[in-house]
């Protein structure tokens, strides 16, 4: 089971789960660390404050959890080995039963904050580069003079998500662009997460994780930093805090779960269906399926 992040909210995300009973318990805990409504804005945007690092990652957190409690509830069975996509890792945690969701609303929520205040308003920037292979997306980045841009999201073959100082980022997509990028454009989000600008972020959220029991996880978690499970609490924390500041490497984390694990089917657990997508480009010959709303959870139950 693999938990979705950044990338997937959206207003009504909630869709016909928004009245279930685990899923507002679920909301008010976290929105109580978040410090605003998130399910009210959930459902009624707008738009532009879901792409606000600090609503973005507890929104997408508490949908994950909810939605994987939800499905639980039902009948859905125990994964077997989970995994998150960036932000979605802290709801993988807490299907493996190594924080609960007090712990973990308070961690995003302050992994935000750090991640926000990391760099300027306006002074970073993230892009999606379409149809080169990874090296290719790596020149175009080493191409640029004068500021810093990374890959740092590998999310399936011919899609990099590459992030940095703005005016950094706009010249490696022009790069791109030349290289023959199929499309090369910036995205919606506030901070360049993942990029070496989160390096302070990732000293500070050291120190908070430091103040926080972790359990050992009761299935393995392949974690993004270095594509590992990891049984002891301590090397947790060492991942979540390399977390920060490293790529994501989606594309070798599917292959992981399909060739170290033996996973012959993924279920993305959450709103929409990005990783359901990026799972069947990358590896096509397993069985791929989203639990995104309450006939797709019933579904899920009813064959499990």
């Amino acid at each position: 089971m693999v938990f979705p992040g950044q990338g997937s909210q959206k207003v009504g995300m909630l869709a016909d789960l928004a009245h279930d009973s685990l899923l507002t318990g679920v909301f008010g805990t976290v929105s109580q660390s978040a410090g605003c409504d998130l399910k009210r804005l959930a459902i009624e945007g707008p738009a532009e404050a879901l792409d606000a690092t600090t609503v973005t990652q507890p929104l997408m957190l508490a949908a994950d959890i909810a939605f994987y409690a939800i499905q639980r509830a039902q009948g859905g069975a125990m994964p077997v080995v989970v995994a998150g996509h960036s932000l979605g890792e802290y709801a993988a945690l807490y299907a493996a039963g190594v924080l609960d969701v007090p712990a973990l609303a308070g961690l995003v929520t302050v992994r935000a904050r750090l991640m926000q205040e990391a760099v300027a308003p306006g002074a970073g920037a993230m892009a999606a580069v379409l149809g080169l292979d990874d090296e290719a997306v790596g020149r175009a980045c080493r191409s640029v003079v004068g500021g810093i841009v990374e890959p740092v999201n590998y999310n399936s073959p011919g899609q990099v998500v590459i992030a940095g100082e703005r005016s950094a980022v706009e010249q490696a997509l022009l790069a791109a662009r030349q290289a023959g990028a199929r499309k090369a454009i910036l995205l919606p989000v506030s901070v360049p997460a993942h990029s070496s600008l989160m390096r302070s972020a990732s000293r500070a959220f050291e120190a908070e994780l430091a103040r926080v029991d972790l359990h050992p996880p009761s299935v393995p978690i392949v974690h993004n930093a270095d594509r590992s499970p990891h049984p002891e609490p301590a090397a947790i924390r060492l991942a979540l805090v390399a977390q920060l500041a490293s790529p994501v490497h989606w594309t070798e984390t599917v292959r992981c779960l399909r060739d170290a694990h033996g996973v012959t089917r993924i279920v993305e657990c959450g709103p929409g269906r990005v990783l359901t997508g990026l799972g069947r480009r990358i590896a096509p010959e397993l069985e791929h399926r989203s639990l995104e709303n309450r006939e797709t959870i019933r579904q899920y139950a009813e064959t499990n």
